[in-house]
């Protein structure tokens, strides 16, 4: 009988923290509904096409490449310092203005030391520190120094899009009933998702620092959850055509793929002509990256484009 009622009590147990784990799995969403203003209905985010950017006068285009400035949090720890290497001397100085974050220091390459060995702790304060110096710089870029990134690609997609709304950008993904951004595809948050967010790290009900769940989240799902709470959703950044601009791949195994899907056209079945990032490569890929975005022009060709974006002042970006 003692036997039986043993059994009976660890059957009790067992199902108490099974309703648990599903409670937590649901409790994603949060825990007050959004005011109106702060919904938005943009789910996939689209870059103008060439028939809507010469509609824009001289003027407008021209102020809007100087009002779209970007702030590069890259993410950085000592163990991928020839990431690190790559990512200071490729891409980053295209940025306006790029800050590596890094859990340690190093006397190899410049960072800010966090000292904190959580991911999660180490992005809050790393996004707090850029909302408190970004100055007059309206939109943030999140990456790893894995991640390869076209900046002036990014400045076209949110050419037109206003900063004080909340968006919260790159390639979505989902688990469960939880949409997030993709970390190693890049994130990007306009001013007012930042502030919101740097809002809700006070409250630690629904924005802990650090987690209390029965196991750890990622930390780009954590991001999503304390975003949710603010009224601000993830949101697919795409090119005119639909074709999706964040890319968690590198541009080799894309047409690796679309080499078989596609035979017929690899290129256009592969990637955007406007992608903002790939991902995976080494870092004499990036190198090669850098040449071929950058460098490469055939002789006696004129380009047309109808912006330009100009390198940061001050800046020895290729």
């Amino acid at each position: 009988m003692l036997s039986e009622g043993g059994s009976f009590m660890k059957g009790m147990v067992i199902g108490g923290l099974f309703c648990l784990v599903l409670s937590f799995l649901g409790s994603f969403s949060p825990g007050t509904d959004p005011r109106p203003e702060d919904l938005h209905h943009h789910h996939h985010v689209k870059a103008l096409s060439k028939d809507e950017l010469t509609q824009l006068s001289d003027s407008q285009m021209q102020m809007l490449a100087n009002q779209v400035q970007v702030y590069c949090v890259i993410m950085v720890r000592p163990k991928v310092l020839v990431y690190w290497a790559a990512a200071v001397d490729t891409w980053s100085k295209h940025c306006d203005k790029a800050v590596f974050y890094t859990s340690e220091a190093s006397k190899a390459l410049e960072a800010l030391d966090l000292n904190e060995q959580d991911d999660w702790v180490r992005l809050r304060k790393a996004l707090k520190h850029a909302y408190e110096n970004a100055g007059d710089l309206k939109w943030f870029f999140i990456a790893q120094p894995t991640t390869f990134a076209i900046i002036e690609n990014l400045k076209y997609l949110v050419l037109t899009k206003d900063p004080s709304e909340p968006f919260y950008l790159g390639s979505t993904m989902k688990s469960g009933e939880l949409e997030y951004i993709a970390y190693n595809s890049g994130i990007v948050l306009s001013y007012e998702a930042l502030r919101r967010l740097v809002e809700v790290f006070k409250d630690e009900d629904k924005c802990p620092e650090r987690g209390r769940g029965l196991w750890k989240l990622t930390e780009e799902k954590q991001l999503a959850i304390c975003l949710k709470y603010t009224g601000v959703f993830a949101e697919n950044g795409e090119d005119a055509l639909g074709k999706g601009l964040f890319n968690s791949r590198t541009v080799e195994s894309l047409i690796a793929d679309s080499m078989k899907a596609n035979p017929s056209a690899v290129v256009e079945g592969c990637c955007s002509d406007m992608a903002i990032t790939f991902n995976g490569m080494s870092p004499n890929q990036m190198q090669v990256m850098m040449y071929g975005v950058y460098r490469l022009r055939p002789y006696g060709h004129e380009f047309h484009d109808l912006l330009m974006f100009d390198p940061p002042e001050g800046s020895d970006n290729d």
